[in-house]
């Protein structure tokens, strides 16, 4: 939960800049426009300007985006030691699941704790996908059979199946396979990532099993 709210103040803190930097005077608009996350901090974080002329647009602007930028870098560093204080934990408690490809130290963390609050619901994979929201709903048509995501269901383990989905379709050679196969057959992009995120809940509720398994023996 923490880290979770560390990332959402620095997506906020992020888009604020992103903001500022759109309404700001020209020369300051030049210099920061069209930059990376991580690049836009350094450089906001490296301006300068003059307390005394807080009334001028461009020190004024410069000066919420230094602040911003601090903010930024100080919750990347809180993120960064809460990464460095769960890894060691979640990698014990859970080593399959963490083994699994695209499965990071927090999306293990969350499907962990998913899990872990509703062990009544892992008595099989199809009750997994429901509460992880990814069980498919039909919602066929006249002669159009097709389903529709979930929107029912633990968002924050959705959100994990997600991660993993995302990172599949980009690094995953045998993932991307199944993309451009299931495309051709006219499938979307949300229907792709609804079959995509009840495959990984295959996977990840026979890693599941097998982890809480091993915690009881």
């Amino acid at each position: 939960m923490t880290r979770r709210g560390a990332v959402k103040a620095r997506t906020a803190a992020l888009n604020q800049m992103r903001g500022l930097v759109a309404a700001a005077p020209e020369p300051l608009r030049a210099q920061l426009t069209k930059l990376s996350a991580a690049v836009l901090v350094t450089r906001c974080g490296a301006l300068t300007y003059d307390p005394t002329k807080l009334y001028n647009p461009e020190h004024a602007t410069t000066a919420a985006l230094v602040g911003l930028a601090r903010r930024v870098t100080a919750l990347t560093e809180e993120i960064t030691t809460l990464d460095r204080q769960m890894t060691p934990i979640v990698e014990k408690v859970a080593p399959r699941t963490t083994a699994l490809f695209g499965v990071g130290p927090d999306v293990a963390a969350q499907l962990l704790t998913t899990a872990g609050d509703n062990p009544d619901r892992l008595h099989s994979e199809a009750a997994l996908a429901h509460l992880c929201g990814a069980a498919p709903i039909p919602a066929s048509s006249g002669r159009v059979r097709r389903h529709r995501l979930h929107r029912g269901g633990d968002r924050g383990a959705n959100h994990a199946l997600h991660t993993i989905a995302l990172c599949r379709m980009r690094y995953d050679q045998r993932t991307r396979a199944y993309i451009d196969r299931r495309t051709t057959e006219g499938l979307t992009k949300p229907e792709l990532l609804r079959c995509l995120k009840r495959y990984i809940v295959r996977d990840v509720y026979t890693a599941l099993v097998a982890d809480f398994n091993a915690l009881t023996t």
